[in-house]
């Protein structure tokens, strides 16, 4: 992985800054809610448990999955251990579904992480939380799945020097990245029914093919693999814990979006139960999947084929099934990135139009009519800036990091709500949060130690939100002391 370029993200932090804060109002707002009046609103919301499964799914399956086993298996030297990374990946990706599921159930809103944090622990915590989903977890995702769209995208057109001029248009670095996000911000802008009736439509689609790749990959694979029996040297350059450390980053951000449905849970039938298992069923759903694609990625071709290739899915595609099939599968791929732009573009603005709610965010920024239209532009033009002003392997190295810290904290809040006399119901509790917390917060300081520059970032990062609430704080402050 590249090292983060820190002023690629310069932009983020001039924007955070403009629209200023008001943390105490906030607070008010959040301690005189009730929870017991969230759990019994009528439940005539848009989406269903089917959709919320569909969202966590599309959020899931994206760029990662398609590009991080070529790498993981340069570093690590062995297929059967890029297995075992992406098993202890989906392991704490369930812990983090079933604790995340717990937190939704007893806060049954919009507003994901913040919304969490601020109640759990401190609107500074909240703050924290919602300008790492301004800055990585929508933006900067959105970014990496609309750059990894149009890498793929451009297989499909002749790339010649005399290609026509509308093609030469979109050959333009970022052209199709952006309006893949815009496409997205006009689905999105009108009604949230249209939109996920779409969105569900095209998640099917992509786990039949998915499904079908893997069928066709059983089928016609009949002799013995050639990735099981390839030796391979491991890299002498580091420690194998750390090696382990660092692709399990890469791994964890491949299951970044477990927790897609939370940001959605008052538009939700049923809220917080139904999101809940949502988390469960779609989490279980690509954890299976992740496993069933990364054996044929890894075990069926010569490791030669795939060794540090960031297109990994599609030389396993070629060797499987020949170069016709690998334009099937490149179309998967395709349909699989758009699903991630258009589930994260659907969710990152409920994120904003709760800490416009809470006085974090201008006013704008609400849910005046049935879609948050404000902070769904806002959405776009970030995203769109980010496309702009930074590599793929830049945001791919700066996420990593800062997600895992971000949900590390989140999933944290549960043990201060506990130690609180808060009885919030958590499956087998204390070991899922206690495994997801443990297990991500060494993997990404080990990760992080290797790598300094990242770490310093993500860690900035996570700073900009307390700055932002000490600012508004002491501007608060001066405005009541006139």
């Amino acid at each position: 992985m590249s090292s983060q370029n820190a002023t690629a993200f310069r932009y983020n932090l001039g924007c955070s800054y403009v629209l200023g804060s008001n943390p105490t109002a906030g607070l008010r707002r959040l301690t005189s809610e009730s929870n017991n009046d969230a759990d019994n609103e009528a439940t005539e919301r848009g989406v269903s448990f089917f959709s919320a499964v569909n969202i966590v799914v599309a959020s899931m399956i994206g760029a990662g999955v398609y590009t991080t086993s070529g790498f993981a298996l340069a570093d690590l030297g062995s297929p059967l251990m890029v297995l075992a990374a992406w098993s202890i990946g989906g392991l704490l990706a369930m812990c983090g579904a079933i604790s995340y599921g717990a937190l939704a159930q007893r806060f049954s809103e919009s507003g994901g992480e913040y919304l969490f944090l601020s109640r759990a622990i401190h609107p500074a915590a909240g703050n924290v939380a919602g300008f790492v989903s301004l800055l990585s977890g929508f933006t900067g995702a959105i970014a990496v799945a609309a750059l990894s769209f149009e890498a793929y995208m451009k297989g499909f057109f002749d790339q010649s020097g005399d290609a026509a001029g509308w093609q030469s248009l979109l050959f333009r670095p970022g052209m199709l990245a952006c309006l893949l996000v815009l496409a997205a911000t006009v689905l999105h802008g009108f009604r949230v029914r249209t939109g996920m009736w779409i969105q569900d439509a095209l998640v099917v689609l992509k786990l039949i093919m998915l499904v079908a790749f893997l069928l066709f990959a059983a089928i016609s694979l009949q002799q013995p693999w050639q990735g099981i029996t390839t030796a391979i040297p491991r890299p002498p350059d580091s420690h194998p814990i750390v090696q382990l450390a660092r692709s399990l980053v890469w791994i964890l951000f491949s299951y970044t979006g477990f927790n897609a449905a939370i940001y959605i849970t008052g538009e939700v039938k049923q809220s917080g139960a139904t999101v809940r298992r949502a988390l469960w069923v779609g989490t279980l759903i690509v954890t299976v999947l992740y496993l069933a694609l990364n054996a044929v990625f890894v075990l069926a071709p010569p490791s030669s084929l795939v060794l540090g290739k960031p297109d990994i899915a599609a030389e396993a595609a070629g060797y499987v099934g020949g170069d016709r099939f690998k334009l099937l599968f490149r179309i998967t791929i395709v349909v699989s990135l758009a699903t991630s732009v258009l589930s994260l573009m659907l969710t990152g603005p409920r994120v904003y139009a709760k800490m416009a709610d809470d006085g974090v965010l201008p006013p704008w920024f609400r849910i005046r009519t049935e879609v948050p239209r404000a902070a769904l532009v806002a959405q776009a033009v970030l995203a769109i800036a980010a496309i702009q002003l930074a590599t793929l392997n830049d945001l791919l190295s700066y996420l990593g990091i800062t997600l895992s810290l971000s949900a590390t904290l989140t999933v944290g809040s549960l043990f201060v709500l506990r130690s609180k006399g808060d009885e919030v119901a958590v499956p087998l509790y204390p070991w899922p949060p206690l495994v997801f917390v443990v297990g991500t917060l060494v993997i990404t300081l080990i990760a992080g130690i290797d790598r300094p520059a990242q770490l310093v970032v993500a860690g900035g990062t996570l700073a900009t939100g307390i700055v932002v609430y000490l600012f508004g704080s002491a501007r608060e402050a001066n405005n009541r002391a006139k």
